[in-house]
């Protein structure tokens, strides 16, 4: 990450380490469920029509993945391979005709992760800039 200058300020820094901490942990415990698999994630995910067998692989790929985010230098990576891991979630929530909040709590995790990563890191907001202040 490039170092905070007067135009990226450590204010938005802290919001975005802060902003992207929040889905972060929500998946870290999610993947940790997957991997330790309680009764309740079993029947969840059995329910979803996944096979018992896929629990502990799937959760090892969200850790991997959430992992990848947390660190500075994959940051991007990591965010990249949530956002198929999130897709994935709402296209089986979609499968089963789950409702609306099952459908979208994926969309609005992959929103937190990109939002966080944007308001951090540079070289994201040259990528997409919101504004056209620097044309």
């Amino acid at each position: 990450m490039q170092p905070v200058t007067a135009s990226f300020s450590k204010k938005r820094l802290w919001a975005g380490r802060i902003l992207g901490a929040l889905p972060a942990l929500f998946l870290l415990v999610d993947g940790g469920m997957k991997v330790f698999k309680p009764p309740v994630v079993v029947e969840a995910t059995v329910k979803l029509g996944y096979p018992e067998s896929a629990i502990v692989g799937i959760g090892m790929l969200l850790l991997v993945c959430t992992f990848l985010y947390l660190i500075p230098r994959t940051a991007v990576l990591g965010a990249v391979a949530l956002t198929g891991y999130l897709g994935g979630a709402v296209a089986t929530q979609v499968r089963v005709s789950a409702g609306g909040f099952n459908i979208l709590f994926p969309v609005f995790l992959g929103c937190l992760v990109w939002s966080g990563l944007w308001l951090r890191d540079r070289r994201l907001e040259q990528l997409l800039p919101l504004s056209d202040k620097g044309s």
